[in-house]
């Protein structure tokens, strides 16, 4: 199975990678590319170079010099400089990772990618530009045989891998990968609603900032907090993020919903989940069920941590969701609240490469 996969990052860079070039796989399915090369795209590319399963193979970014791409990759402020094989330009259309080429494109409209010229089945779409089914589908005009969003979408099916990944069928040929922070909470709710039932039920993320605030006040006129300066304001925000839940997981379809609070560090963000539960327990029994996934089904998607942690504590955790025990509160048996953290960026960048190595996995 030979499965590669692309990054479409416009405005950003956009990679491609493929998978099992060392014979890995033996499928049919092929993923290799990238379209969008920013926060989330790079560090899907820094995940995906350190994983066996998946090789880059090419970006692709417009508006960017391929000197430019290497130093953005190379030094990152949150995650620290790449300490790994050395980057390095060969030319203005190739970028060398150790020894391997990875071709570097420079085409705004994603119908001209040449996707099937790399035989590449799979792009990443990383731009947050193209993230209805309509737009999306403009990567299967260059070649592409599959698009991931990685981002929510309104229409193209949403997957959260540990929550609804084995409903993926092999006739989808765009789906989302949802958000980071329907990728927190989605596990989390599901093991509460599987062992005891959610009535219904409120969430709030305090969230890091992200490139879409604004660095001084300035014009927002869609969200006029929004505009304020996130590096000096707590902002109220919106999410579809509860909502989303529902559609990964129909049973709590209108059971959820949530707002954020946008607050001035550059990542690590936590879900606060309040729930009205069906089936009595105590603060003990759900606990003990959460870790009890944490190590069994969830492992590796869902943590569970009694330790007295505070946000930095999981720059770079890898999961999904990281339950922390001493920080949740209960009224009664039938009404809590949760507690779970989330590395924004790379435990969801962690998530787009499983899903696409699951997707490929699936069109044998």
């Amino acid at each position: 199975m030979i499965l590669r996969f692309d990054f479409f990052f416009f405005f950003d860079f956009f990679h491609i990678l493929r998978f099992g070039s060392d014979g890995f796989w033996k499928c049919l399915c092929e993923i290799e590319k990238f379209s969008g090369f920013g926060r989330i795209g790079r560090l899907v590319a820094r995940v995906a170079l350190q994983r066996d399963d998946v090789e880059l193979v090419a970006v692709n970014d417009p508006f960017i010099t391929t000197d430019y791409m290497t130093y953005m990759f190379k030094y990152d402020t949150v995650h620290g400089q790449w300490k790994h094989h050395d980057i390095k330009v060969k030319d203005s259309k190739t970028l060398l990772f150790g020894e391997k080429s990875v071709a570097v494109f420079g085409v705004r409209n994603p119908e001209e990618i040449p996707w099937g010229e790399y035989g590449a089945d799979i792009v990443v779409e990383s731009t947050g530009v193209f993230t209805d089914k309509e737009k999306a589908a403009a990567h299967l005009k260059g070649g592409a045989k599959k698009v991931i969003i990685s981002a929510p979408s309104k229409d193209a099916p949403m997957f959260v891998v540990g929550v609804n990944e084995h409903e993926y069928k092999p006739e989808l040929n765009i789906i989302s990968n949802a958000s980071c922070t329907t990728n927190c909470l989605a596990p989390l709710a599901k093991v509460i609603n599987d062992r005891f039932g959610i009535v219904e039920g409120l969430m709030t993320t305090v969230h890091s900032i992200t490139a879409t605030q604004k660095t001084v006040d300035g014009p927002s006129s869609k969200d006029w907090r929004g505009g304020r300066a996130a590096s000096f304001n707590i902002i109220p925000s919106s999410t579809g993020a509860a909502k989303a839940v529902g559609k990964v997981l129909p049973v709590l379809n209108g059971k959820l919903t949530g707002m954020a609070f946008r607050v001035p560090t550059v990542d690590v963000s936590v879900v606060d989940l309040t729930v009205r539960l069906q089936k009595g327990a105590t603060y003990d029994e759900i606990k003990a069920a959460i870790k009890e996934e944490s190590e069994g089904k969830l492992k590796g998607i869902l943590g569970y941590t009694e330790d007295d942690v505070v946000s930095t504590d999981f720059i770079g955790d890898s999961r999904s969701s990281i339950f922390d025990a001493k920080a949740g509160i209960a009224l009664n048996d039938n009404f809590v609240k949760l507690v779970s953290w989330y590395d924004n960026e790379w435990g969801y960048s962690s998530r787009v490469v499983d899903l696409i190595v699951h997707v490929a996995s699936k069109c044998g």
